[in-house]
């Protein structure tokens, strides 16, 4: 698999390529996406991107743990964490790049 990582800058320069807006543009327009997206998961609504997948927050309880290492339990606090589940097109288009 390749070590490279998908960037805010390499978003905002697609966007500078395929939309024709200035860089300044296009990286603020990245930015305001992505702040839509943030204001919403953070007011525990769903994220759902059509052929990509949804994101949404998913509360769970609290519950004891335990440390691998000495076996100790833990309480491990309630907490809200974030989820996605890719939809069928990009599970398809992600299984298909495994036969290349």
């Amino acid at each position: 698999m390749a070590d490279k990582t998908l960037t805010r800058m390499d978003l905002s320069e697609a966007v500078f390529r395929e939309v024709g807006l200035s860089r300044n543009e296009s990286a603020q327009l990245v930015e305001a996406v992505l702040e839509h997206m943030s204001d919403a998961l953070v007011k525990g609504e769903q994220v759902k991107i059509s052929s990509f997948g949804t994101f949404s927050v998913r509360d769970k309880s609290a519950r004891v743990g335990r440390n691998p290492k000495t076996g100790e339990e833990v309480p491990i606090n309630p907490r809200r964490v974030l989820t996605f589940r890719p939809s069928h097109l990009m599970k398809d288009r992600v299984a298909d790049g495994n036969k290349r």
